[in-house]
């Protein structure tokens, strides 16, 4: 660790492909790619990690292509650290496919073909290492918001099996291996899977089951009594957060890295994430804009183009459009996430955090005054 500040934290996570400073956003490349983004292009922007699914590369083109390709990073051109996901967000994203489940496994009905498959703790193991990731993750059970004490309970039991499955089954050399504590926003059944994740002795732990539906009020607050439970001396990691207030929230209360979809998605849909708030570039009066998206930003959208040709792009369903918008909202998220490490080590990450929001409430209260 190179700081504190409260809970907060800055440091370095060493990986086989390189280090990474924390807090870390890790942008989503769920098939081996951030959609529409160049490796290149995420190297520019500074992303330090980055995040593929074993899920849909166990299925398409499948683990054994890529590790007669050279392995994931050669597969896809990306030299820096990745972290694969085990499957298991698919037991909650993907529960209407679920055949069975069982402390054996859990049966899936591929959303390619329709064929059974089953996933076994072994089994996410050994796709991770044939894809050669930096960080394995540990198949998990997420039960959705909403589900019942005794589903939660059943959930955090059978976590803790498929963990010490997986932590006896080979690796590839040098890959990091995480594990996944589940509970919910149930205190009780939080701290039964931390003590029992944690005594199997993992390289990383990761808080699971959270904002997948629950108030976010109970999602932070579930965190700031979960992470101060974890080891100090081994990275944190929220699955699945990532709009600036919840990057800051999470940061703030101890959690090293995280990652979410939300930039990328928003970019394909029109949307700009900005210091002072979203722009919905379909929006009317962007037609004459001739500012870049904000002031300052060097992204290739921010340094090049306007918003009203941004606008002309995105409403013309052109592809590059959808292009220039990703990319600023990675870089936003990034950058985003940089100053608050930087404010960890001065000490000011209190005040970094209210400045951070007060522009964001400001704009959206005069947003909503206009309208």
């Amino acid at each position: 660790m190179i700081a504190r500040d409260g809970e907060a934290r800055a440091g370095v996570l060493r990986t086989a492909h390189g280090d990474v400073s924390t807090p870390a956003f890790m942008p989503v490349g769920t098939k081996g790619t951030v959609k529409s983004v160049d490796p290149d292009e995420l190297r520019a922007l500074g992303a330090p990690i980055v995040l593929g699914n074993t899920y849909h590369l166990y299925f398409r083109p499948g683990a054994d292509v890529v590790a007669e390709l050279g392995g994931l990073h050669t597969f896809m051109r990306w030299n820096g650290p990745i972290l694969t996901d085990s499957g298991g967000f698919q037991v909650f994203s993907l529960r209407h496919t679920i055949l069975a489940v069982d402390d054996e496994s859990v049966t899936f009905r591929s959303i390619y073909d329709g064929a059974a498959a089953r996933f076994t703790p072994e089994l996410a193991a050994g796709v991770q290492a044939r894809l050669g990731s930096d960080i394995a993750m540990c198949l998990d059970v997420c039960p959705p918001a909403g589900s019942s004490h005794a589903e939660v309970a059943e959930a955090v039991r059978r976590t803790t099996v498929w963990a010490k499955r997986q932590r006896r089954a080979p690796r590839s050399p040098g890959q990091l291996v995480f594990g996944i504590s589940q509970g919910g926003t149930d205190d009780e059944l939080r701290r039964r899977s931390i003590e029992e994740i944690v005594a199997l002795g993992f390289d990383g732990y990761a808080l699971g089951g959270l904002s997948v539906g629950e108030p976010r009020d109970r999602t932070l607050g579930a965190v700031e009594r979960a992470a101060p439970q974890l080891p100090v001396d081994r990275p944190r990691y929220f699955m699945g957060i990532g709009d600036p207030e919840g990057v800051l929230a999470v940061i703030e209360r101890g959690i090293d890295m995280f990652d979410c979809v939300l930039p990328t998605r928003m970019g394909r849909t029109g949307t700009a994430l900005t210091a002072d708030g979203r722009l919905n570039l379909r929006n009317a009066r962007f037609v004459r804009d001739p500012r870049p998206l904000e002031d300052g930003c060097p992204c290739p959208a921010c340094t090049r183009f306007s918003r009203a040709y941004i606008r002309h792009l995105v409403n013309q369903q052109e592809l590059l459009g959808l292009r220039l918008l990703t990319l600023h909202n990675l870089e936003s998220l990034l950058d985003l996430t940089r100053r608050a490490r930087a404010a960890i080590e001065r000490g000011e990450l209190a005040s970094f955090k209210a400045e951070t929001l007060g522009r964001l409430r400001a704009r959206s209260e005069e947003t909503s005054w206009r309208h």
